[in-house]
């Protein structure tokens, strides 16, 4: 099990946590964000594979914004798998 922390771009949350056993996501904890939709992503993304869930948030713009915290999320795993291997 491993911890990684991302700090995203763009957005409104300021820390992303990740619990990882190899290429499977434990756990999902954002700071600041919009509360409710983030629990219901870490929720969502729990126990599922980093690939999979680079493959369905990736590239989500939030309004106007060029980014998202789900494709900030995508990012954070990318960024990981690049650091793990």
């Amino acid at each position: 099990m491993s911890t990684f922390v991302y700090k995203p771009k763009g957005v409104c949350s300021s820390e992303m946590r990740f619990e990882l056993n190899g290429e499977t996501i434990e756990s999902l904890t954002v700071t600041n964000g919009c509360n409710g939709n983030l629990k219901g992503i870490a929720a969502l993304v729990k126990g599922r594979n980093v690939n999979d869930v680079i493959a369905a948030l990736d590239g989500i713009k939030c309004g106007f914004k060029q980014t998202s915290c789900p494709d900030q999320i995508a990012k954070g795993l990318r960024q990981y798998l690049e650091q793990a291997h």
